[in-house]
């Protein structure tokens, strides 16, 4: 029942399959799961592009087209993964946003989103959320 409620507060794209998953990264997310994203991680959506790597101009491109690139959708797939795992860990969405945008000791003093702007400061993000959900938090 948790589960349920916490996928209803993130509304992230989901895909049956990780082959299905990877074909709407390949074709490109629409832009409204971009500004789903946003209201979910409720961050001004400047500073949410700006952590996605996504310039102003191509902001206003792929808004007028509706998708983003493969390689913006991928980064846009990597913070939805790391919301919906620190929402399962803190057991609410409000709790995740905040440690997700709060310095950690576990990542020397980094902030995670900061961190995740790469694929390896992702995974240790989300290894440190691991930590913290089986009480080996360091």
């Amino acid at each position: 029942m948790k589960t349920a409620t916490l996928e209803k507060k993130t509304h992230s794209p989901k895909a049956k399959h990780p082959t299905d998953l990877i074909r709407q990264i390949q074709k490109g997310l629409r832009f409204s799961e971009l500004e789903t994203l946003q209201n979910s991680i409720d961050m001004p959506f400047e500073q949410l592009a700006a952590k996605l790597c996504i310039s102003r101009s191509t902001l206003q491109r792929r808004k007028a087209a509706g998708r983003l690139s493969p390689d913006e959708s991928d980064k846009v797939m990597r913070l939805w993964r790391l919301l919906e795992h620190a929402t399962k860990v803190f057991g609410d969405i409000d709790k995740a946003r905040a440690w997700l945008k709060f310095p950690q000791r576990g990542l020397g003093g980094a902030v995670p989103l900061d961190y995740a702007e790469t694929e390896v400061g992702a995974r240790e993000v989300d290894n440190l959320l691991g930590r913290i959900d089986y009480g080996v938090y360091s």
